[in-house]
């Protein structure tokens, strides 16, 4: 039985500030059947604050806590191991990991630096790894779908250089983390069991969140979701649909 919905955001119910066709309707159809719904997004180049803004803006009923970021992650990560961060991130997450001056050890975080990934700047992380700082990852994606409706890079290929040069794993908070869907499906009073994943990212989505443990997931062909890719990665999705609006109709009609 489903009893909450798991969502990404980006690509999925909106891309740049205009939301895709159906999508607020399909979420407003959602909660009105009585499920709740959680936004999961990797999204590491905006805090949650403006998150929530942009939602409600296009006209969704959103409130901080039902939306689950790396940064969220990162942020209860260092806090429980008392640890100061070195950011290597986007300007504009910062406010969400501002105020942590932990005095047991450092941590690099590494996220959507966009501009931010300079040499300088890579080099400086590498030089807090090479001296023992933990390695943080807010996610690994490969590509996202950018404000201009285009395809652009994504931090994970500036994770696996770092990993490279160091010569050890990082640490990821976001998806495919299992933590981090269990975390979200726990906070809608359901099990990851009797959660549903709606997403456009096949690997990141939709096989993390089969893997963490969700019954079903659907994969949506908006975003990044490129042909084929419903049988590019395992576990594959429990079924392919167009948009969000179709992905509310499969879950109305499979949720008990």
């Amino acid at each position: 039985m489903i009893k909450g919905v798991l969502l990404d955001i980006g690509g999925v119910v909106y891309v740049g500030e205009t939301a895709l066709a159906g999508a607020v309707e399909a979420v407003a159809r959602l909660k009105h059947a009585g499920l709740p719904v959680r936004c999961v997004t990797n999204t590491t180049r905006t805090p949650v604050a403006g998150i929530v803004a942009r939602l409600k803006r296009l006209g969704l009923e959103v409130e901080a806590d039902d939306v689950f970021t790396p940064a969220r992650a990162a942020r209860a990560y260092l806090e429980a191991l008392d640890l100061k961060p070195h950011l290597l991130i986007h300007r504009a997450l910062e406010p969400d990991l501002t105020g942590l001056d932990g005095a047991g050890g450092e941590a690099v975080i590494v996220g959507d630096a966009g501009d931010g990934f300079s040499y300088a700047a890579m080099n400086a992380a590498f030089r807090k790894l090479m001296a023992g700082a933990d390695f943080i990852a807010l996610a690994a994606n490969r590509m996202f779908m950018d404000d201009d409706n285009v395809l652009s890079i994504d931090c994970g290929a500036f994770v696996a250089a770092l990993e490279y040069a160091v010569g050890r794993e990082a640490l990821v908070l976001g998806k495919p983390a299992p933590d981090f869907f269990i975390a979200a499906a726990e906070s809608m009073g359901c099990t990851i069991d009797e959660a549903v994943m709606i997403g456009d990212d096949a690997e990141a989505d939709i096989a993390g969140a089969l893997t963490a443990g969700v019954a079903q997931a659907i994969l949506v062909r908006t975003g990044k979701y490129l042909d084929g890719d419903e049988i590019r990665f395992d576990p594959r999705p429990t079924a392919t649909v167009s948009d969000l609006s179709d992905a509310a109709d499969w879950v109305l009609d499979n949720r008990s």
